[in-house]
């Protein structure tokens, strides 16, 4: 790791959903009570709530904040500050009111809390661009910096999906600039390539389900991390580019971005080749700049700066504004060259796959005269992905597109070889062959991936008041026998005795009656009843009912660790790479009650084998619990010898949603 120098810019964050109703507090907190509101008319609604909020603390508003910050606003703006007092701003919308904020506080010196409802990213950052007869310039001041960020997910959740797409790549530009700035450091770096994740895994999500809330968090989320990359480094061409567009050409704000960033990529990728490498693993392709080009294409995104409305006479004006000023940037800046990159843009071409991509003669190093196999990869790649235009679901399209996207990168990056793929398609078909009704190789192979537990933190983990989830497992069965309260569902297996309290909930601690709770284990040996035909009937598995206090009481015997099967293909993986196919001990259940979210867990022996190691990753630490021993008398007065063993434990479920919050 090389020298490296790392400032921070300190704005107190508050992230979440619902969080405007601390807005109130944080302005006291700021010793202030006379908010000047700044809001547009796009953000009418969030601005009400605000001002809702804010009660006798709202002193004046101010709803005409402009793209590009241009000066004559402020001046009004300005006034109406001075008229009413005001000792503290507060900003509600995207780049337009911060910029607002931001060229307010510069004048005032007054403190600025920040509630951004795009993906812009400049609430974090002390960078002000302001346009003043047509020509924007910018400049970098401490005073400048919102000391106070709230971020509230609920003002995202109106921003129309083309607007969402925009804002996001906007964020994304900045995360990209600041992998090739000059103060690039490991700290930037690891932030940067975060947020280049979020969005690139997020906005296909979104552009599917616009009210899909895990997106837009991670979204927002990546607009936090990007806006912290541009407040610490300095930007290049890109931001250059666009801020000499907006402000003397008038092009909308995220629009240019959108369509420019793939383009400033290409130019300087020649320069930056292992941060176009970095960015690329990030986005999931084999080339970044043209994988960010499709990436925008594929979520409907702009992609050309004629739609924009930029006259094509204006180009070579544009590159020689753009070009006038020095400034940092991996590759040398030409007017030529730019305008080459501006006329690209304009016709909204897709950027040439790098030459770096395709292999030398010797299969080690960069062409040196060709793009050769790399363009036929692109070229085909690009069929590929087009052959799902007409799907009638966007949905199995967006699915089908990224995970043509990741595979095709996989087999590039790691020059499969023909052998290699063979092998693989035979692990499958032979995956596939050793399947049951009774085991689902698949499913083991999803499971020891560890892809079963991400589908299940993502699909089922969003809840924090909620028990957490896990995995189902292969093991299930529909329909497992009714059983009565305070019953054996080990039918005399052998094994320690296990009682087992178990008390259901919603959030708020209220109990909930007649929830239905699926159990099911494996045997002291490690074997679930469907992998024993001479068992008859189900043994080890039950369906039980709450009562009226949300309790469920019934025996079963302490579970053991035991190993997947490891006799097909993945007990070969697993055999191949050198790890043990064992799951810590536990009990499964599955609980559904009206009303509510159906939660699949599992509850984990604490001290048991493997908790740190389980070969399906699917211990949390919020599912460790307590199988006491006990001696002597039991709660139902069942006569057991010896040892035997109590678990108390409440789940806690979530109600159903009903609908996306407005």
């Amino acid at each position: 790791m090389g020298n490296f120098v790392y400032t921070s810019h300190p704005s107190r964050i508050i992230f979440g959903t619902g969080t405007v109703r601390q807005v109130r507090d944080e302005v006291e907190r700021l010793g202030a009570s006379r908010v000047l509101l700044l809001s547009g008319s796009p953000v009418a609604k969030a601005a009400a709530r605000v001002r809702e909020v804010l009660g006798d603390l709202n002193v004046a508003e101010f709803d005409g904040a402009a793209m590009h910050t241009p000066v004559e606003v402020t001046e009004r703006a300005l006034a109406v500050l001075r008229e009413h007092s005001a000792d503290c701003l507060v900003a509600v919308g995207g780049g337009s009111t911060t910029g607002l904020a931001k060229a307010l506080a510069l004048r005032t010196g007054l403190p600025q809390l920040i509630l951004p409802t795009t993906y812009a990213g400049s609430e974090v950052t002390p960078v002000l661009g302001e346009t003043r007869d047509g020509r924007k310039t910018t400049q970098s001041s401490p005073e400048i910096l919102p000391e106070t960020v709230v971020y509230d997910v609920e003002f995202t959740r109106d921003l129309p999906v083309g607007m969402s797409v925009t804002s996001a790549v906007n964020a994304l530009a900045h995360a990209v600039e600041a992998l090739y700035a000059p103060q690039a450091n490991p700290v930037i770096d690891a932030t940067a390539l975060d947020a280049v994740r979020k969005v690139a895994r997020a906005l296909p999500v979104l552009v599917a389900d616009p009210s899909d809330p895990a997106a837009r968090t991670d979204l927002l989320h990546a607009a936090w991390l990007s806006g912290t990359c541009l407040a610490a480094v300095g930007m290049g061409l890109h931001h250059k580019l666009c801020h000499t567009l907006g402000g003397a050409f008038d092009l909308p704000h995220a629009e240019t971005h959108t369509v420019i960033l793939p383009h400033a990529m290409a130019y300087n990728a020649p320069a930056a080749q292992n941060v176009m490498s970095r960015i690329a693993d990030a986005l999931g392709v084999a080339d970044a700049p043209s994988g960010m080009y499709d990436l925008i294409a594929s979520l409907g995104g702009p992609t050309s700066l004629r739609e924009l409305g930029m006259v094509e006479g204006d180009l070579s004006l544009a590159a020689r504004q753009a070009t006038a000023m020095p400034y940092p940037n991996p590759r040398e800046l030409t007017p030529v060259g730019i305008e080459g990159l501006l006329r690209d843009a304009w016709e909204g071409r897709r950027p040439a796959v790098s030459p770096a991509l395709a292999p030398a003669p010797d299969g080690h190093g960069a062409a040196s005269d060709t793009q050769g196999p790399a363009s036929d990869v692109e070229r085909l790649t690009a069929q590929v992905l087009a052959s799902f235009a007409d799907a009638p679901d966007p949905r199995v399209a967006q699915l089908l597109r990224d995970l043509v996207r990741q595979l095709h990168h996989f087999v590039t990056s790691n020059d499969v070889t023909g052998s290699e793929w063979q092998y693989a398609i035979d692990f499958l078909t032979r995956t596939g062959q050793i399947s049951t009704h009774t085991r689902q190789e698949f499913v083991l192979l999803s499971d020891t991936l560890g892809i079963s537990s991400i589908v299940d933190l993502l699909t089922n983990s969003r809840t924090p008041q909620t028990t957490p989830s896990a995995v189902l497992g292969p093991f299930y069965t529909d329909g497992p026998p009714e059983t009565a309260q305070g019953a054996d569902i080990s039918q005399g297996v052998a094994g320690t005795p296990l009682w087992a309290d178990i008390r259901i909930t919603d959030t708020d601690g209220l109990p909930l009656p007649d929830a239905v709770v699926d159990v099911w284990q494996a045997n002291e040996d490690g074997f679930y009843d469907v992998q024993l035909p001479e068992l008859e009937g189900p043994v080890l598995r039950g369906r039980l009912r709450t009562d009226d206090d949300g309790r469920l009481r019934f025996w079963t015997i302490l579970p053991a660790e035991y190993p997947i099967p490891d006799d097909g293909p993945v007990g070969q993986m697993l055999q191949a790479v050198g790890r043990h196919p064992y799951r810590a001990p536990h009990v499964h259940f599955m609980i559904s009650a009206p009303g509510h979210q159906r939660l699949v867990t599992q509850l984990f022996v604490s001290g048991g084998s493997y908790l740190d190691s389980d070969t399906v990753f699917g211990v949390k630490e919020g599912l460790i619990a307590e199988f006491v021993p006990r001696v002597g008398p039991t709660p139902d007065g069942r006569a057991v010898e010896g040892e035997w063993r109590s678990l108390q434990f409440t789940f806690r479920i979530a109600p159903l949603a009903t609908g996306p919050a407005r």
